[in-house]
């Protein structure tokens, strides 16, 4: 008689091999276009090195620097910042004419900004004032209540130097004055 053995116990069905199949919670890394990770750099908030206002800080009076700040607290007076940016956190509430490099508002801002680069109102900015600045990035959502003035950029200041044969023939180039006595006239 024939006796069944573990060979006999599988069914007769090929097998193929399957790719393996990746869980369908697990992400493909895919990494971000340029324009996307600018876009991520500048909402970051704060930046890593600038000086901060914590929420329950209040500040009356007049705010100078020379560093980055994030104001996430309360500013009444002024605030300049001129070769520095500024940034109004989400709880920042800022009742003050502001002068900074690049300004980017996340909370409420009552006052004039002047920006010599940038001012970016992200979605839940509220600005009642006026924006002076080369550039400017309003999200859709922002609240704006008052003017924008597009500054041009400044030229930088260009040494020129003339040479004598570039200088105009109209204008005699300066003679210098020679004393009138030599010093053979002396002996």
């Amino acid at each position: 008689m024939w006796k069944l053995g573990k060979d006999d116990e599988k069914p007769l069905v090929p097998s193929f091999p399957q790719p393996p199949v990746a869980p369908a919670w697990k992400a493909r890394s895919v990494q971000p276009s340029k324009a996307e990770e600018s876009r991520v750099e500048s909402t970051r908030i704060p930046k890593a090195d600038a000086a901060r206002i914590g929420r329950s800080v209040t500040i009356k009076g007049e705010l100078t620097g020379a560093e980055d700040l994030f104001v996430d607290g309360q500013v009444e007076g002024s605030i300049e910042l001129r070769s520095h940016g500024l940034t109004v956190g989400p709880n920042g509430r800022v009742h003050a004419n502001i002068v900074a490099q690049d300004v980017v508002i996340f909370g409420k801002v009552e006052g004039n900004v002047r920006a010599s680069e940038r001012v970016e109102l992200k979605r839940s900015a509220v600005l009642h004032g006026d924006i002076f600045a080369q550039r400017i990035v309003i999200e859709d959502g922002a609240f704006l209540k008052g003017g924008i003035d597009i500054q041009k950029a400044e030229p930088k200041a260009e040494v020129r130097r003339e040479t004598p044969a570039a200088a105009p023939a109209s204008s005699p180039a300066p003679v210098p004055v020679v004393s009138q006595t030599s010093l053979l006239d002396g002996k």
